[in-house]
This record gives C-alpha cells, sequence and structure tokens, in this order.
C-alpha cells in the first residue's frame, strides 16, 4: 500500500548498490569516490576514462585504484568496485572470455561511438561487435547499452527511441539470449520496451531524470549542470519512469550515472554532458519515491533489483535516512579543480544518518 506523501521521518533499507557510476581517476578519483563508497555496497563502474578500459587487465589496475582510493579515505571493506570493459570494434571474444574469467568485470559497455563522453573509440557499426556479442551471449556476460543513436539528422530528444527501434531491437532478434541492461532510461517508450521483456533485460534510472524534466536545462538561463546524456525529456517521460521506478517491477534498478566534470569544463561554450549526483545520491531518490508515497518500494529498486539481475548476493548492512534539511555544497575538490553538484547550494529534505 501506497503512503502519504510525508508520511515517515525516517526510513532503513539494505545498503544499496549504484548500478552506473563514473569515477574518472586520478586526483579527481581520490577526492570523489568516497561520496559513492560512504553510501553505496557495490557500485558498477563505467570503462570510458580518457584511455579506456578494453582489456581485463586494464580493469584490474582501475580496481586496484579505486580499492587504494577508498581505503585512503578510511572506507575499508564497505565499497566494492564492479568492473566493466568498453566495446570497441576491435574486442574480440578471447576478451570476452578473460574478462569472465577475472571475476572481476561484471559487464561490457556499448557506447555509440560519438555518443557522450570519451565515447570516440565506441562501436562504429554492430557488425564489427558481433563476434564480441556472441561469446557474451554464450557465456552469459550483460551488454551494458548506453541506448542513442548518433545520426546528426535524428533530433536529440529522438534519439533513445530511435536507438530502441534501429539498433536495440534487431540485437535482441540476432542473439536473443543476450542480456542486456539499458543504462539510464529516459523515456516513457524505453519503460514501455524494458517492460515487456524478459527477465534478462533490465534498466537503471538516474535520480535527475526522475526528479527533473527538460525545463530545468533553461530555468532563468542556460543551467550547464543539468545538462546531461542521455538528455533530460518532457514532462510526460519524467512521470513515465517515475512510475517504473516506483512500481516494483523487477527490470527497474538504481543506477545514477554520476558523472563529474571540472566546473570550467562545464561552464564552457561546449560543456561536456553529465550530471554530479554523488553528493547526495540516495537522498535525491528519496525525494523522488516520497513525492510519489512509495518509501515503501525503494528498498526493492535501490538494493534488491540490481544485485538480483547481476546474480549478486543482496547486501547485508543497511542505512538510514532521516527528514533533515541540509544544504548541497556548492562545489567539492576535484583533482586541481572542483565539480558542481546536483543541485549546487539548495536544501536537501532528507539526510543520510
Amino acid at each position: 500500500m501506497a503512503m502519504r506523501k510525508g508520511e515517515l521521518d525516517s526510513i532503513t533499507i539494505t545498503r544499496p548498490d549504484d548500478m552506473h557510476l563514473h569515477l574518472r581517476d586520478g586526483a579527481a578519483l581520490m577526492d570523489i569516490v568516497s561520496y559513492s563508497a560512504a553510501v553505496f555496497g557495490r557500485a558498477i563502474i563505467m570503462p570510458n576514462l580518457k584511455k579506456p578500459i578494453i582489456k581485463a587487465a586494464q580493469a584490474w589496475g582501475y580496481y586496484e585504484t579505486i580499492r587504494a582510493a577508498v581505503k585512503y579515505h578510511g572506507l575499508g571493506l564497505n565499497f566494492e568496485p564492479l568492473m566493466t570493459l568498453y566495446l570497441t570494434d576491435s574486442t574480440t571474444p578471447a576478451d570476452i572470455r578473460e574478462a569472465k574469467a577475472s571475476k572481476l568485470v561484471y559487464g561490457v559497455k556499448l557506447y555509440p561511438a560519438g555518443a557522450t563522453t570519451n565515447s570516440e573509440n565506441g562501436v562504429t557499426q554492430m557488425k564489427y561487435a558481433a563476434p564480441a556479442l556472441a561469446e557474451m551471449e554464450k557465456i552469459g556476460m550483460p551488454l551494458l547499452v548506453h541506448g542513442e543513436v548518433t545520426d546528426p539528422a535524428v533530433d536529440i530528444f529522438d534519439r533513445e527511441q530511435v536507438f530502441i527501434d534501429k539498433v536495440l531491437i534487431p540485437l535482441m532478434i540476432r542473439f536473443p539470449f543476450l542480456r542486456i541492461v539499458m543504462e539510464h532510461i529516459t523515456t516513457k517508450e524505453a519503460v514501455q520496451f524494458v517492460r515487456g521483456e524478459r527477465s534478462h533485460v533490465g534498466a537503471t534510472i538516474t535520480a535527475h531524470h526522475l526528479l527533473e524534466n527538460r525545463n530545468a536545462i533553461f530555468k532563468g538561463g542556460i543551467r550547464p549542470h543539468y545538462y546531461c546524456l542521455p538528455i533530460l525529456k518532457r514532462e510526460v517521460h519524467r512521470q513515465a519512469l517515475v512510475e517504473a521506478a516506483t512500481s516494483g517491477d523487477t527490470h527497474f534498478f538504481l543506477g545514477t550515472d554520476s558523472a563529474p566534470h571540472a566546473k570550467g569544463a562545464k561552464e564552457a561554450a561546449c560543456g561536456c554532458a553529465g550530471c554530479f549526483t554523488a553528493p547526495a545520491a540516495l537522498e535525491l531518490y528519496v525525494e523522488a519515491f516520497d513525492s510519489m508515497g512509495k518509501l515503501d518500494k525503494l528498498e526493492g529498486f535501490a538494493s534488491h533489483h540490481g544485485a538480483d539481475f547481476y546474480g549478486l548476493p543482496r547486501n547485508t548492512g543497511t542505512v538510514t535516512l532521516v527528514r533533515e534539511a541540509w544544504k548541497v555544497p556548492d562545489e567539492v575538490s576535484f583533482g586541481d579543480n572542483v565539480v558542481v553538484p546536483f543541485r549546487a547550494g539548495e536544501m536537501m529534505q532528507w539526510k543520510m544518518q
């Protein structure tokens, strides 16, 4: 039964997992990793660094770097990075087998070339990735999809739907047992598509796509810290995402897509895409669920569905959030720069205890 908005003053759930997270590398990683590691038990780590993670050996190196950063912040074994490979035109079946054998790599990320940050090495035509995809289907390695076409003739607000029709459906016909996560879905069409598939297809939903529509990008002028890819959509799509996330449907689970960029790179003539939600990640999701009177559905979405999809044991610890106002910082350190969090300087109504 749905609860009324504001009915509870605290909520305790199984420690959640973030099934889509960007941690960058170097000094920037050191500065931001604690925001996620203090909250989530595990996270699927994106491989689109400036030098992409395309081999299992590179994934091992990145894993050790993340673990060292977590340890530096005194968070010990509370956070486990789940690594991924970056799919390219030249990824081989042997690369996939090595990744599986590593017991460290949990998925392979498809970036259509040019679709988003550091996607230049992504797949140019799906036919080139077919041997790797066949091996993934055979051994049960999930494909994590950035679901947008890059054809400049397609309107930016339609690129997800066109991807489903022209790329994803043909892909699933060719590889019917391939396990797929459609990352950061943004449209009612994506919700309908995922709901119509079997249990080997899932989708992550971000907090910023649950809370904002495309008007946020232009409120009082251009607001670059609300610019992300896939871009925020119309209100009808936001409502469809909220309904899906709060429905209890196990196809849908938490993936922040928290994606930090230096302040100057965002506030530029050609600014980078990405919302840095990590400093208030879980609080943002609680806000969305509370607005619908569906706090009772948060634990499944945040803590159970993703773990179940990836075949992981559910976390055993818990986290508690209380209804308490606090202010999102204006900026946080980001290596030699600073990064502006999503909703910087604004008041949140829920807080991690």
